[in-house]
């Protein structure tokens, strides 16, 4: 992609997003076009699942598999299967500087597996039996049933046997380390400090 056409991009996606300067859109413009693996686009190139699974895991730590397809999902807004350069520079603004709340209504989106607005006990078994399998437990289903009960009683406040939005919302408002209670769906700090820095200075530095 031309220098021109990235500017305008980045001019364009700077009126939407209030987390990024132009000039770190633009950094991210180029990273994005440095994972695809080419130097030119007619605009409509994008990430598949598989190159953006590889940067979750490379770049900031993901390793759940789970959770990384749901994060792809969150990412992919327009749901064709690619993520898109304006939807790579969206999705990064929360993910990476995203306020409390928005973090919130993205973790929830992530945790949704379903899609259809509630986080069941079923899902949440789910996602900690392969977060917990990722450490070398052989089966932790049973170990887990009990600690997933107590955890869904805590957060279900309407007491409906599954968790809303709101119940979500309402519980890390409480109490802000169970944000990410069912699974790591964003980098921590030091991640986020050495992409920032490699995509930022690196790329400022070829401009």
């Amino acid at each position: 992609m031309s220098k021109r056409l990235i500017q305008n991009l980045a001019k364009t996606l700077s009126k939407q997003v209030d987390r990024f300067t132009q000039t770190e859109i633009e950094c991210l413009i180029l990273e994005f076009y440095s994972i695809l693996g080419q130097t030119t686009s007619t605009g409509k190139s994008s990430l598949d699942e598989r190159k953006f699974r590889s940067v979750l895991t490379n770049e900031f730590g993901l390793t759940n598999n789970t959770i990384m397809e749901r994060v792809f999902r969150t990412f992919d807004k327009d749901n064709d299967s690619f993520v898109s350069s304006k939807e790579w520079v969206e999705g990064l603004c929360v993910f990476l500087r995203g306020t409390l709340d928005e973090k919130i209504k993205y973790c929830f989106k992530v945790y949704d597996l379903s899609g259809d607005d509630y986080i069941t006990r079923e899902e949440i078994l789910l996602m900690v039996r392969n977060c917990l399998r990722l450490h070398g437990e052989e089966d932790p289903f049973d170990s887990i049933k009990d600690l997933v009960e107590i955890t869904l009683k805590r957060m279900d406040h309407d007491n409906d046997d599954r968790l809303s939005f709101e119940d979500y919302r309402k519980s890390v408002t409480e109490l802000n380390i169970v944000l990410e209670a069912f699974g790591t769906c964003l980098p921590n700090a030091m991640r986020i400090e050495m992409f920032e820095q490699r995509v930022f200075n690196n790329k400022l530095d070829r401009r």
